[in-house]
């Protein structure tokens, strides 16, 4: 499955998916998107770059390399909205965060074609975390699955404001232990330098929600956290040495606190 993502698997019961950080197209497929599509602006740029550090604290890792573009594995396979009564990008996206199409006129992927992607690039993935949480599982006790993420501050096509640099979702709770959420909220009150939020706008997509079984030991969490706090937020895209320095001692109290978390 390396044409897909690649698994590292971890020493400790801690998963952390990057599902939006692939920035591969298919040849194939190239010729039907815009030429501004294809610069992938909406990935979730440098996160396995910035959670490196995480395989030396024994977490496990999986990274896709197909851009979000081609398909969104955080979003159910039977497409339906993440974010009720709100603009939501779909599970093959036609639009980007802005509202701006995608693909070239008439060329979007048909009902049989995306069904195609996610046979073929969609559910590999999922049953990877399935396999690897029931495995951990089963050789720890329980299971903490991270969902990382990041976007830009500003995008007023999906919200309005300004977003927190953090934004740590659970699923209003129901996707972990209460006590996993107000341990990691607490590593976050803890640094005033960055702003953050629990559940807020950004509540936890569909692998947190699906996945997040806290009654059947697994545990599951995401972060969205701001381009601004690591990279440049105006394009192309930059990896930005001073921030991510700045914001990789708190990440690391972030991932420490699900490495050593333990269910009471």
């Amino acid at each position: 499955m390396d044409e897909i993502f690649t698994l590292h698997r971890g020493t400790t019961p801690l998963l952390i998916s990057m599902p939006h950080v692939g920035t591969h197209i298919p040849d194939a497929l190239k010729a039907r998107y815009t030429p501004r599509a294809l610069e992938v602006e909406d990935t979730d740029w440098f996160l396995d770059r910035l959670y490196a550090f995480a395989r030396e604290l024994g977490a496990g890792l999986l990274v896709p390399r197909l851009s979000r573009y081609v398909i969104d594995l955080n979003r159910p396979s039977d497409n339906r909205p993440m974010y009720a009564g709100r603009n939501n990008t779909e599970l093959c996206p036609t639009r980007h965060f802005t509202g701006d199409p995608i693909y070239r006129e008439g060329q979007a992927p048909d009902e049989a074609e995306i069904r195609d992607r996610v046979a073929r690039w969609w559910q590999p993935y999922h049953d990877t975390i399935r396999a690897e949480t029931q495995r951990l599982k089963a050789a720890h006790g329980h299971c903490v699955l991270f969902d990382a993420h990041s976007i830009k501050s500003e995008l007023p096509w999906l919200f309005e404001g300004t977003l927190p640099h953090m934004n740590l979702g659970t699923a209003e709770g129901a996707s972990c232990a209460a006590d996993l959420r107000d341990t990691l909220a607490a590593v976050f009150a803890a640094e005033p330098r960055y702003s953050h939020v629990v559940d807020g706008r950004f509540k936890g997509g569909h692998i947190t929600r699906h996945f997040g079984r806290p009654g059947d030991g697994v545990h599951a969490v995401q972060l969205e956290m701001t381009w601004n706090a690591y990279m440049d937020e105006t394009p192309p895209a930059r990896w930005h040495g001073a921030r991510a320095a700045a914001v990789t001692p708190l990440l690391t109290r972030f991932v420490q606190a699900m490495v050593g978390w333990r269910p009471r």
